[in-house]
């Protein structure tokens, strides 16, 4: 079980990772806009929708990931006091009140708004001969997919917590630096760093 756990965290962390180089691709993208606009007085109409498309294509597709990585907001302040087993029971609880069903529903109307787009070859009215908008808006039930996989793996990681007392690990990422495995990690104390700080003090005394 933990291995498909762990499986489907790595195809959301590649689904994820993967869409992320839609962030060089818009920053090129407004450069050159802007570029094109200012340095050459020949701006593109369909710029805007395009970036807005790009954006929220980005937006979505990042959401399963984020999800694999228990990174998206909670009330961490209250619940990261919480013993394992009541953090499990909160988030299964709200998993099943309110995650499934907004997820399910999502998916749902996603594809039916993708189904309609595509049937009325739907382009954007925001400017002019707008793009075609039916591809971006199949991402919506897409995306929805891929967190409702990865939800269903976050359900099990709960139901798994509630048994043994602690959660199951996940697949290893990027994260940001803990400053305490840091400083094991170079055999730093905090004595020794307040005896440097000491010193760098007394040295800048010395030299007033």
């Amino acid at each position: 079980m933990q291995k498909l756990l762990i499986t489907i965290d790595k195809i959301s962390t590649f689904i994820g990772q993967s869409f992320s180089w839609l962030i060089v691709a818009i920053t090129f993208f407004i450069s050159w806009e802007v570029f094109s606009r200012y340095a050459l007085d020949h701006p593109h109409p369909w710029a805007f929708d395009v970036m807005i498309m790009m954006y929220g294509t980005l937006f979505m597709m990042a959401g399963a990931y984020t999800l694999a990585k228990n990174a998206h907001v909670r009330g961490d302040v209250l619940y990261g006091f919480f013993p394992p087993r009541l953090q499990a029971g909160l988030d299964l609880t709200l998993y099943l009140l309110f995650f499934i069903p907004g997820v399910v529903a999502f998916v749902w109307a996603g594809y039916t708004y993708a189904s309609e787009s595509w049937a009325m070859n739907e382009h954007s009215n925001i400017t002019a001969d707008g793009p075609p908008i039916y591809p971006f808006k199949t991402i919506i039930p897409i995306a929805g997919a891929f967190i409702l996989v990865q939800g269903m793996v976050e359900i099990i990681r709960c139901v798994i917590c509630l048994k043994q007392g602690e959660w199951p690990s996940r697949a290893e990422d990027v994260q940001e630096v803990d400053v305490d495995k840091l400083k094991d990690m170079v055999h730093v104390k905090d004595e020794d760093i307040a005896k440097l700080d000491a010193y760098v003090i007394k040295q800048e005394g010395s030299h007033k």
